[in-house]
């Protein structure tokens, strides 16, 4: 099979990963008007509670069934019975899960806002997205993606219209996911063909998914509990708003830095199956590169643009936000460099088992940590656990790494990109005080940022960054 281009997919899966958590944000300053920072503390509750059950259906599948088909994609019968069997351990997982959840559910006093998020387990048995993934088919997810997308798009402007709205809300979000995993079942013909049942032996799976769970588990301690903490410890359905929407606009920054993680985990998992470990390593420190490359400016950013972006965008009560969002904008560095460590080395050379005892360690920090600043600071005090959780996690990783991928090399590759990232820095938090809250004046500051820290690297000479602009003129070029 013809290998995909890296650089066409990352762009497919940024599109991806970035509508699945943009249309939210098209949609938040609409909502923090109807439902207010209380009804959006609520429905984030919800959903982190009925995410404990979809962790638990999911059981790691995701990122075991993108691995496996990546090692085959060559292979069409090995791909047949990989897919059926990851298919298999999903459905009888997310079945168990239904049956708790539903009973669950039923005993909480608002049991209809939980009964409703039942469709996100349906969602679990009808994802297969991960099939497309491992075949590097990025393409195909993105159109279906926005269809539905735009479709739930619609809906929250169309039938959320008032406060006690959360539940015809949490129902669109739900029902939209799933018709867009449903959808995916028509194109499988092509990539699969129908089970044969002697053929498969879903249990010879399961010590790798388990493996694969544990991480799972962890990862949600501070990307879930956050919240449920939050809930739990300040009993202030205000605090988890405020804290709900600098978490989600902080993924979406995010999100152009880890798209690449995806596309890169069947890549790097190909060149494994092959033996290509030199292949395998200069892709490791091209990904190192590019977090560097993109993380920096966009933590800083946050970090700078934040006070002029929040008041404009979630409208009146949502002060907080700001410096919830120049603390959680060091995720993305934090969590770039976890991700070129963890998801695109060490899931597809097999090391599930080192990289679960990593996360185990930064979740159990993060826990504890929680435990001490939320009673303290509320939900900063959540923002600094995540923050020093996945920087642990990040040090853990490459320490462990150490003899195969050199920690020196990888900061090395940083050094044009943290003088150009403070040079910006310096100029955002000198002219941003001169410019008034509003839509214009924070696009201002961001083409300002942009211009400052571009300029700086090519002044440095950066020949990553020279490089690649000088392949998209060629290729622009080639097409006028």
């Amino acid at each position: 099979m013809a290998q995909k281009s890296i650089k066409k997919n990352y762009i497919y899966n940024l599109a991806f990963q970035i509508l699945t958590l943009v249309i939210p944000l098209i949609t938040t300053p609409y909502l923090s008007r109807v439902l207010g920072a209380d009804g959006i503390g609520t429905y984030s509750y919800v959903e982190a509670i009925s995410s404990y059950f979809v962790l638990f259906a999911t059981l790691g599948l995701t990122t075991f069934g993108q691995r496996e088909v990546s090692y085959v994609q060559d292979d069409r019968k090995k791909r047949t019975i990989v897919f059926w069997e990851t298919c298999i351990i999903q459905f009888i997982a997310s079945l168990i899960c239904i049956v708790a959840y539903v009973f669950f559910s039923l005993m909480q006093k608002d049991s209809l806002l939980y009964l409703v998020l039942v469709i996100n387990l349906f969602s679990v048995i009808a994802n297969v997205t991960w099939l497309f993934q491992g075949m590097e088919e990025f393409g195909r997810i993105v159109l279906r993606n926005i269809i539905f997308k735009l479709l739930g798009l619609a809906y929250v402007f169309i039938f959320v219209t008032e406060r006690d709205d959360v539940i015809v809300y949490l129902f669109g979000v739900a029902f939209f996911a799933f018709l867009n995993n449903l959808s995916y079942w028509t194109m499988l013909p092509k990539f699969v063909d129908r089970p044969k049942l002697k053929e498969l032996h879903p249990t010879r799976h399961l010590k790798t998914v388990f493996s694969l769970f544990l991480p799972t588990i962890a990862i949600s301690i501070y990307t879930v509990l956050d919240k449920t903490m939050i809930g739990i410890i300040t009993k202030d359905s205000f605090e988890n708003g405020y804290y709900e929407q600098a978490i989600k606009m902080s993924k979406v920054v995010l999100s152009v830095v880890t798209a690449l993680g995806v596309v890169m985990i069947p890549r790097i998992g190909h060149y494994f199956s092959h033996g290509d470990t030199d292949a395998v390593r200069l892709s490791m420190y091209r990904s190192y590169r590019f977090v560097w490359l993109i993380g920096i400016p966009l933590t800083f950013g946050l970090l700078s643009v934040s006070s002029n972006f929040v008041p404009w965008f979630y409208g009146p009560g949502f002060d907080k936000v700001v410096p919830l969002l120049g603390i959680l904008g060091f995720l993305i560095l934090a969590i770039g460099i976890n991700n070129v460590t963890g998801i695109q080395y060490l899931i597809p050379t097999k090391r599930q088992n080192t990289f679960s005892f990593t996360v185990i360690i930064g979740a159990c920090c993060n826990f504890l940590l929680n435990l001490v600043l939320i009673y303290k600071y509320e939900s900063i005090g959540a923002a600094i656990a995540s923050v020093l959780a996945e920087t642990i996690i990040a040090f853990v990783q490459l320490y462990i790494v150490r003899k195969e991928l050199s920690f020196i090399k990888i900061i090395k590759l940083g050094f044009h990109y943290y003088i150009a990232g403070a040079v910006m820095l310096a100029v955002l938090l000198y002219v941003r005080d001169y410019f008034t809250p509003s839509m214009l004046n924070t696009l201002y500051l961001v083409v300002i940022g942009a211009t400052t820290y571009f300029l700086s690297l090519i002044i440095l000479r950066d020949d990553f960054l020279l490089s690649n602009v000088n392949t998209i003129f060629k290729k622009v070029l080639k097409r006028a």
